[in-house]
């Protein structure tokens, strides 16, 4: 059974498994093009953070930050490496826009590589409904970078 839980900086798996995500997205994202958080930048009052476990294992997390009452961009999804390739990106995405919905966000945005490397994210943010958009927040026109936004029903 998923389980989620709320903050949760302090779990040691949590730990590494950002600390893995910061150093592997900024080895692979040219210098000006990285816009990974870490731990103390998803610290950040405007953002929510959440785990995804199954019974003791990390399946993997996400954060929403609020641009505005309304919108929401997500930041530092990622999936554990024993769970990838099963579907789990999908429910760490599709859990992160149900707490979209639950916090009243109507609109979700996100920037991702433009890379090799970033592929299957682009594709799975597609499934999931994402299309690309013009920059959004702080962000500007980057040829290393996509910005995709979904429009969230809230029914």
């Amino acid at each position: 059974m998923l389980k989620s839980i709320e903050g949760n900086f302090d779990n040691l798996k949590v730990h590494e498994l950002l600390d893995k995500h910061f150093i592997e997205l900024r080895s692979v994202s040219p210098e000006g093009s990285a816009h990974v958080l870490d731990i103390s930048g998803l610290k950040d009052p405007s953002i929510k953070f959440w785990s995804l476990w199954e019974e003791n294992n990390l399946i993997g997390c996400g954060a929403i930050k609020f641009l505005s009452k309304e919108h929401g961009e997500f930041k530092s999804i990622r999936v554990s490496d024993e769970f990838k390739g099963k579907g789990n990106g999908l429910k760490i995405i599709n859990h992160l826009i149900n707490e979209a919905k639950n916090l009243g966000i109507k609109r979700l945005s996100l920037e991702t590589g433009a890379g090799k490397f970033f592929l299957a994210a682009r594709k799975l943010f597609n499934k999931c409904g994402f299309r690309t958009c013009d920059p959004f927040s702080h962000y500007k026109e980057d040829i290393n970078s996509v910005y995709m936004t979904l429009l969230i029903n809230n029914n």
